[in-house]
């Protein structure tokens, strides 16, 4: 893991190795926070509405 980006000789290296290896990097680590919601705190928050078809329907 690294909170910046990996050397070509560290991914080529985790691609030829038996063992599984993932690679975390700086973009992949601050969507890992954001959808966790770890070390992030919600600032502003909006609300989407859509139109309610059924409310609208004459019976």
């Amino acid at each position: 893991m690294t909170t910046s980006n990996f050397s070509k000789e560290a991914t080529d290296f985790a691609l030829r190795v038996e063992s599984k290896i993932i690679l975390i990097d700086g973009d992949a680590l601050v969507q890992y926070m954001i959808d966790h919601n770890v070390g992030v705190t919600p600032f502003v928050s909006y609300e989407v509405k859509k139109i309610d078809m059924d409310y609208f329907t004459e019976e």
